[in-house]
């Protein structure tokens, strides 16, 4: 069951790279939150991928949007990932590909298992603005695209809080 706009992002818990858990949506709450899943460390789309939101970094910051990535991969090379691409925001590792699929209908590859690449926008109340699944390697969110979007979702909220305030 694939996860809807409006929808709850369901509570998850991952181990994370440098210690400690990711818990989501929970770490994300009071934020615009982007939630990547990828397929590992060994594709190069991924690679790209997370590479590129790591440039981002300080735009996202400053638009109050939060980046956590989960993959399937060992702590090893999700630690050599981040380093990698010196990845700012949290990378969980050690995902139960099966277990994520079947409460957000991420698809799942099965030779290497792993989750297809997956993304999710997130409202600060945690709930499902955007999703963009995934079934094979290509089809993913980008930073750009990221940004625009939550820049034109501020900007309808600001409009509407001003209607309700007669303006």
């Amino acid at each position: 069951m694939m996860l809807q706009n409006g929808d709850t992002f369901p509570s998850l818990t991952f181990a994370r790279v440098g210690g400690g858990k990711i818990s989501l949506p929970a770490d994300l709450a009071g934020w615009f939150g982007v939630v990547l899943f990828h397929r590992g460390s060994w594709c190069p789309y991924c690679n790209a991928q997370l590479a590129a939101f790591a440039r981002a970094a300080d735009k996202f910051v400053g638009e109050g949007i939060k980046v956590v990535s989960v993959s399937v991969d060992d702590r090893e090379k999700s630690e050599m990932l981040v380093e990698k691409h010196k990845i700012g925001f949290p990378v969980a590792y050690g995902a139960d590909a099966r277990a994520v699929s079947a409460v957000t209908g991420a698809f799942v590859n099965d030779d290497p298992v792993c989750l297809q690449a997956t993304g999710f926008v997130l409202n600060p109340e945690g709930q499902v603005v955007t999703a963009v699944y995934s079934t094979r390697a290509i089809g993913r969110l980008m930073p750009d695209d990221v940004l625009g979007f939550v820049r034109h979702l501020k900007s309808l909220a600001k409009i509407e809080r001003s209607k309700a305030a007669g303006d």
